[in-house]
């Protein structure tokens, strides 16, 4: 296959790699949309910022070409990859308009203003693209270090599923298809706000049981979200679902679990951010959920304090007890 992936973060790098190591020998090219970027990309083959000490073969052609340009150059294109943060994708998939090879985008999140999922993004810009999202529990360097890893190829399509399947299955990589977009993305949106929790938790010490509750019941607040949008319940219990959840929330690699650690030791919300030095997209996509979530009537009381706790309402302790002041109710009420 002929792989175009857009976007050389940590993600899109860590993709390019996977397909161009894959055993079918796929031809792959990274764009990057920086021609500085782009240089040292092609003169260090390694992408120094986002995937520090993890080289890039010379198979993996490096291209800063404008979207358009690198369209009319690539008619053969099997596969288009958005590799962009959420913030970045309509702009892109405005430019994929009138593709006719399957596309696909890594990012999880709610855009920003309009609440929209990715897909609900795509249907107002590029209606006619047979698109679809590559998720799960995943990070991208222990993907670009070919380290186990599974992950879930969702969209109506089965043409843009079977190309996922095809571009990235194999040794180190297991690709599952899964027709439920909704719900693979509503899992990916929700997993990153509930990462800050966790993290608020762990950085308060607050110990093991409050961390296995707060995930389950982070999980129940998901699936809620979920079902009012239509998804499958059963999504909820796979990998972009429980599995995403587990990884993002208690994984030392996870940037929105960072952000609640690095609040709950006394960091303004701007300093922790700043001090990643990526993109944690729980932080922009908390309120999107959250707003989406009370035009449903969906309680999300996680959410709420995650917001609350973001918008500098309450501190990391008042969060907590918010929380663990509830009123009792029914554990599936």
């Amino acid at each position: 296959m002929h792989i175009t992936i857009m976007g050389a973060g940590a993600w899109g790098t860590a993709m390019a790699l996977a397909a161009a190591k894959h055993p079918s020998g796929h031809r792959v090219t990274l764009h990057v949309r920086d021609a500085a970027q782009a240089d040292a990309l092609r003169s260090q083959r390694q992408n120094a910022r986002y995937l520090p000490g993890v080289n890039l073969p010379g198979a993996i052609e490096i291209s800063s070409a404008p979207l358009a340009s690198l369209r009319a150059s690539s008619p053969d294109c099997d596969l288009w990859v958005i590799a962009t943060p959420m913030a970045g994708l309509r702009t892109v998939l405005a430019a994929m308009a009138g593709v006719r090879a399957p596309v696909a985008w890594l990012c999880k999140g709610l855009e920003s203003g309009s609440g929209l999922m990715p897909h609900e993004v795509q249907a107002q810009v590029a209606p006619n693209l047979l698109a679809g999202a590559l998720s799960g529990p995943s990070f991208a360097l222990e993907v670009a270090r070919q380290q186990p890893t599974a992950l879930v190829a969702a969209s109506a399509h089965a043409s843009v599923r079977d190309a996922l399947v095809q571009a990235f299955h194999g040794p180190a990589l297991r690709v599952y298809a899964n027709r439920d977009i909704v719900g693979v993305e509503v899992g990916g949106a929700v997993k990153n706000v509930l990462a800050i929790a966790t993290g608020l938790c762990d950085g308060l010490d607050l110990g093991l049981n409050a961390r296995a509750a707060l995930i389950t019941r982070g999980l129940a607040e998901m699936t809620r979200l979920g079902l009012a949008l239509g998804a499958h319940s059963d999504t909820f219990m796979g990998l972009s679902g429980l599995g995403d959840l587990v990884l993002t929330a208690t994984g030392d690699l996870s940037r929105n679990r960072k952000v609640g650690l690095l609040m709950a030791q006394g960091q303004s919300l701007e300093q922790a951010v700043t001090s990643l030095g990526h993109v944690a997209e729980g932080v922009y996509s908390a309120r999107t959920v959250l707003q989406r979530a009370r035009v449903l009537g969906v309680d999300m009381p996680i959410t709420e304090a995650v917001v609350a706790l973001l918008d500098a309402r309450c501190s990391p302790r008042e969060a907590v007890q918010a929380l663990m002041g509830r009123d009792p109710k029914g554990e599936f009420a």
